[in-house]
């Protein structure tokens, strides 16, 4: 149940103040007490209502005490949260959570309540004193409503004054609940949304929803299994029936198998056991017994002291013995003879001379006392070499084994009995008729057996927790006692223990029993929460097989269809049909009166604050200058209250990162417009090479070589060698290898041309006048213009010509003079590899010779 304060309906007295939402204050008088009060050393405080507030928030004065260093918080109750720092922005919201107020707008002692951290119960109410209440972001409660015949009503949003509800409202109204909507899906009845958006399950319950029970907790509650009860039939739909109880001293809790565990740790072992080599207790047979095929350790024959496990068959005889040759579990004892060779009779014994009776506890024996017996006497069994009686119920004096009259020994009960009888036993009664008495830890007695259930049709004697007993003949299984039933004969239904023609309501019919439906249903088709098919007054709401609490914020529950409805255009949320069933407005620009949605009309250039429903006129009491109220003392100036924020943005300094990513912009864009303009240059020489090949026709493989290339750009080959196009002289018609052969001769041929030619082109000085002696044999070659030129010079008599030194001393210079070239005009020197001739001799036969002409000039020697 929640817990709110109760408020006094007393107001304050009204005090000036400043109030401030974020882009306007206003000043005037205010009881307004929901926000938080911001104030800094020489600035007056104010009050922030509900809101975002950032440096840039206007005006000036909001501005100086957001960014004040010495500025301080003071929350009103419910916005803690909101003043753990003032750094910016400043979200100024309530917790989530209902806060109320005993005066209208917000006004008076104020008090605040969070989320429950349990579900509240169905039945259970808190009542409200208030005229005015505000709740946080995504959080509903469901009140009683203040119309008639609606008893409940979901509030989403803040209610300035409860005296505008659709309908004149109690001064009281009581809370039923209070959740958040942030779950999806909603959770169940058992748990409660939380602001996080999870549900909180009460305890017992698990799940998404909480919509199902822990382990070991079952019913609608999720109650507890029983103590003591190791598992049980849990769930929502279980009864807490214990499945396997969890024994006292159980022979696991000592590692213990067959046998009772003692309080210091020990372990007392049913007869014939003993521990094993591996330090488990009562785990294999003790020597003289063997393990049968049902488990149990049964006691060797008489006079054998070790057998083999299963069959029985003696493996060691005492000492004189013999195994006997027809059956071989038994050990037949000595013959007994005297010295002079008479076999004494059953019942006597050789003393050495004589035959001597055996004692009267003996049947047979070895020797005269009763601890020599081989068989005991009539009524009396083999225990531990002495001769015991039975009790009427075959149990062996003075032991817990049960008398064999086929061994004539005392047997063991079995592994999982402590105890057994023979029922009215004889001399004629077999171990077959044993019944067990007692049991292990962990075992029920059930027809003379130890089993680990009692079986269909009986059960737990509650007064033993031992004996399965039948149950009542109405019943096919029971629990508890013989008449609560689990599931009933004749085709009836078990419901609550008692058999029935038709479940009643609030349960459905599962496996021949009457289950209880999902506690957030009123009726069901099955167990889970989602297979309602009607629903509580605390969870009206039926939506694909689950009772919700609510509709959604713009819709109401109508009881009389029992659906959802949506409201009216001009509300937020609503009670009811109609635009006068309003709880809050769904434009910015109204109010709520009297339950409907009108023009807000607010004063002072104010607007309605978001989230409060009024305007900020409304919380604020502005006198006006000509005022004659005597209560309205003049207000204080207060300088910025209207005045934009003014802020000066300063210029800062790039930081690192940024340079950093500028430099690589750049770089980037430098890297583009190489990249582009090699491509375009790429681009444009292929272009031009395309020109010059189709004018020369340097591409004799035509359209098959161009579609050979375009399969393989497609498919990402490289270029075929195989098909290679095999260029030659499209005239005359020579390989590649022979053009090259060809232009290395002329190549060769040309070198020796041009040296002559440079050679006859130096002139070396002498005096005017005289004449120039020649050493050396002129080559001339008549010209087309009829002139005679030098073909070719001989390089040792040119450099060997007269020098001046010569003319003036008369003696031969030793070593060539330097020489002076003729200048000769561009048009006469002639690139030894340029392009132009190489695609001349390749391409086209040589050129005609020119007509005669009286210009001279030197021409390409590579036509020559």
């Amino acid at each position: 149940m929640l817990v709110l304060p109760l408020l006094s309906n007393l107001a304050t007295a009204n005090t000036s103040a400043i109030v401030c939402t974020a882009g306007q204050c206003l000043q005037g008088y205010s009881n307004t007490s929901i926000g938080v009060t911001i104030s800094a050393p020489g600035s007056p405080p104010a009050l922030l209502l509900p809101g975002q507030y950032t440096s840039t928030t206007n005006p000036q004065l909001l501005h100086n005490l957001l960014t004040s260093s010495s500025a301080t918080l003071s929350p009103s109750p419910g916005f803690k949260n909101s003043t753990s720092s003032l750094a910016l922005p400043l979200n100024v919201a309530q917790e989530p959570g209902l806060s109320i107020y005993a005066g209208p707008l917000y006004s008076g002692q104020p008090a605040f309540t969070s989320i429950p951290s349990a579900p509240i119960g169905a039945n259970s109410s808190t009542p409200l004193t208030l005229r005015s209440l505000a709740l946080s972001s995504s959080v509903w409660i469901a009140i009683n409503s203040p119309a008639p015949g609606n008893s409940r009503v979901i509030v989403w949003d803040s209610i300035p004054d409860i005296a505008q509800l659709p309908t004149s409202a109690p001064s009281t109204l009581t809370l039923f609940d209070i959740e958040s909507a942030a779950c999806s899906p909603p959770c169940a009845s058992s748990g409660i949304c939380s602001a996080a958006g999870t549900c909180t399950c009460a305890p017992g319950f698990t799940g998404p929803s909480c919509e199902t029970c822990s382990p070991g907790f079952f019913g609608p509650g999720c109650a507890a299994c029983p103590s003591g009860c190791k598992t049980c039939d849990d769930g929502i739909t279980g009864t807490g029936r214990c499945l396997d109880t969890t024994p006292t001293n159980a022979p696991a809790s000592c590692n213990c198998v067959n046998g009772v565990c003692n309080a210091n740790g020990s372990c007392t072992c049913t007869a014939g056991f003993t521990t094993a080599a591996n330090g488990t207790a009562c785990s294999q047979c003790a020597p003289g017994f063997f393990l049968t095929s049902t488990g149990d350790c049964s006691i060797c024959q008489i006079g054998c002291t070790a057998c083999t496990d299963g069959t029985g068959v003696c493996t060691a005889c005492k000492s004189g013995f013999t195994q006997d040759a027809n059956d071989r579990t038994k050990c037949n004892p000595p013959p007994s003879i005297t010295s002079s060779g008479t076999l004494c009779p059953p019942g006597a014994f050789s003393d050495g001379t004589n035959c001597t009776p055996c004692s009267s506890s003996c049947q047979t024996c070895t020797a005269g006392t009763s601890n020599d017996c081989v068989e005991c006497a009539a009524g009396t069994y083999l225990l531990n070499g002495a001769c015991v009686s039975a009790d009427a119920n075959g149990v062996c004096e003075g032991s817990a084994l049960i008398a064999d009259n086929n061994k004539l020994e005392c047997d063991s009960c079995g592994s999982k009995c402590t105890s057994c009888k023979i029922p009215n036993f004889s001399s004629i009664s077999t171990v077959n008729q044993l019944q067990c008495t007692g049991c292990v830890p962990g075992f029920f007695l059930s027809n003379g057996k130890c089993v680990q259930s009692c079986p269909s049709g009986t059960f737990v004697s509650p007064q033993d927790n031992l004996t399965c007993t039948a149950c009542d003949s109405s019943c096919t299984t029971c629990t508890g006692s013989s008449t609560f039933c689990l599931t009933c004969a004749s085709n009836q239904l078990a419901s609550s223990g008692k058999c029935v023609a038709t479940c009643p309501s609030n349960t459905f019919s599962s496996s021949g029993s009457c289950l209880t439906c999902h506690p957030d249903c009123s009726t069901c088709s099955g167990a889970s929460f989602n297979q309602c098919t009607s629903c509580p007054p605390s969870r009206p709401v039926l939506t694909n097989g689950r009772c919700l609490p609510t509709c959604s914020k713009t819709q109401f529950f109508d009881p009389t269809s029992s659906t959802c409805l949506p409201c009216d255009a001009s509300c937020s949320s609503c009670s009811g049909s109609g635009p006068s069933q309003c709880l809050a407005c769904a434009s910015s620009s109204e109010v709520l009166r009297a339950g409907t949605c009108v023009p807000a009309a607010c004063e002072q250039s104010t607007s309605v604050v978001p989230g409060l429903g009024a305007c900020l006129s409304e919380l604020v009491f502005v006198p006006s200058p000509s005022s004659t109220d005597p209560g309205a003392a003049p207000l204080p100036s207060v300088s910025g209250i209207d005045a934009p924020t003014a802020i000066a943005t300063p210029k800062r300094a790039l930081a690192w990162w940024e340079i950093l990513l500028m430099a690589l912009g750049c770089a980037f864009i430098f890297l583009v417009i190489v990249w582009l303009w090699r491509r375009r240059a790429r681009k444009q020489r292929a272009e031009r090479t395309a020109r010059f090949a189709a004018q020369r026709q340097l591409d004799p493989v035509g359209w098959r070589w161009r579609l050979l290339r375009f399969g393989e750009k497609l498919f990402g080959h490289r270029a075929s060698r195989r098909a290679k196009p095999n260029i030659s002289n499209p005239i005359t018609g020579e390989s590649e290898s022979v053009q090259m052969a060809k232009m290395r001769a002329a190549e060769e041929a040309r070198d020796a041309r041009d040296m002559d030619k440079l050679l006859a082109n130096y002139e070396y000085p002498r005096p005017r006048g005289e004449v120039r002696v020649q050493h050396f044999h002129h080559h001339f070659q008549r010209d087309n213009a009829g002139h005679e030129r030098p073909s070719s010079l001989s390089s040792t008599s040119t450099l060997s010509a007269p020098s001046l030194y010569s003319q003036v001393t008369g003696k031969p210079h030793r070593v060539p003079e330097p020489k002076e070239p003729v200048k000769q005009t561009p048009r006469d020197i002639t690139s030894r590899f340029s392009t132009s001739t190489i695609d001349e001799y390749y391409l086209n036969p040589p050129p005609p010779p020119p007509p005669t002409s009286s210009r001279t000039g030197s021409k390409n020697p590579f036509w020559r």
